[in-house]
């Protein structure tokens, strides 16, 4: 048992490698033994392309050896046709003898289906062997497959004296108004490169006037999102130029020009519609930068997963208050002069 955890791990750090490259699939790893010792190894390393089981087992030099050997999988192979075929048919062809499962896939086509084949097969099947470390691993896919949103990262920077921003007659006087430092920047920028979406209120573009991309680190811009009820924002702002594809959700129209989509929504019902567009668009993740009353909307709701609290080595006389978040802390170091507070929703969470 403790040797399957150990490659089960080796699984998981190998599903790693796929982090930003594989959503809305989840990212797995896959580690083949024979006799304790590793013959083959793989994982998802992009959307669309082939599984870990499948990268596992062309990395085989000698095939003979499969229908002695033990397959170590992070996520229930799949019985289902998908962009791929199904993994579980793969190793039943394979003739392999036993197969350990880090946890089972609560996506409605697997579910259990997967264990099923495999058992029906003939093979030795164990499962949920480290059940929380491989949920944890694709707590953005299971968020969606069991909550029907994506996962919810909340994500502001506040002065030591607890202020998220100047005032904007104080902006407007050109104060400045940047709180964090420059490594806390690019660790910013390295989070969006991670996540799929990004979502800003009108008073963010006004006050900041944003890119929302990841122009200080290697990676893909997210999915922008503005939440601009009146349509007031002025077309010239960055979050509207072609970088990246931008989403503006607000009570007045549908449309959708070049890289611009407009997505009407009913007053009292923004989440709904919000989670209904990003789930059918593929979105398993939502970074949620901003202002105090966007986020304290997710608060309020509850609608939030993580929390990245950035605390700036400034401070201001004066300006709006940041929010006030109950959560559990599991995280903080510095960045740079900046101190990084990760916390968790203790309803929502996965650690």
């Amino acid at each position: 048992m403790q040797n399957d955890k150990l490659y089960l791990q080796h699984c998981i750090n190998l599903a790693l490698k796929g982090a930003g490259n594989v959503a809305p699939n989840p990212m797995v790893g896959c580690v083949i033994v024979h006799h304790n010792s590793i013959i083959g190894e793989g994982f998802h390393a992009k959307y669309g392309e082939a599984h870990a089981e499948v990268n596992a087992i062309q990395s085989v030099k000698d095939l003979s050896l499969l229908p002695e050997s033990t397959v170590y999988v992070s996520l229930e192979p799949c019985n289902h046709y998908g962009k791929t075929p199904p993994c579980s048919d793969l190793l039943i062809k394979n003739k392999i003898k036993r197969v350990v499962i880090g946890c089972v896939d609560s996506f409605h086509k697997v579910d259990g289906k997967g264990i099923e084949k495999l058992k029906e097969a003939g093979i030795d099947v164990e499962f949920n062997v480290l059940e929380q470390e491989s949920r944890l691993l694709n707590k953005r896919f299971f968020t969606v497959h069991e909550r029907n949103r994506p996962y919810i990262i909340l994500k502001w920077a506040e002065t030591k004296n607890g202020f998220i921003s100047r005032n904007l007659e104080d902006i407007t006087s050109k104060e400045q108004n940047w709180i964090s430092g420059a490594e806390s920047k690019i660790y910013t920028h390295q989070m969006r490169a991670n996540e799929q979406a990004i979502l800003v209120g009108t008073q963010t573009v006004k006050i900041d006037n944003p890119e929302l991309t990841t122009r200080e680190v290697a990676g893909k811009n997210p999915l922008r999102m503005v939440i601009d009820k009146n349509l007031v924002l002025k077309k010239e702002s960055k979050i509207f130029n072609q970088q990246a594809n931008t989403l503006i959700f607000n009570l007045l129209k549908n449309d959708a020009k070049e890289n611009i989509e407009w997505i009407k929504f009913e007053e009292k019902a923004f989440f709904k519609t919000l989670f209904e567009t990003l789930v059918q668009k593929g979105i398993s993740s939502l970074i949620v930068e901003g202002g105090k009353k966007t986020l304290e909307e997710f608060i309020a709701a509850g609608l939030w997963d993580e929390a990245f609290v950035i605390r700036g080595n400034t401070e201001f006389e004066s300006g709006i208050n940041a929010p006030l978040i109950d959560g559990k802390l599991i995280e903080q170091k510095m960045l740079g002069s900046d101190q990084l507070n990760l916390l968790v929703n203790p309803n929502n969470s996965y650690y």
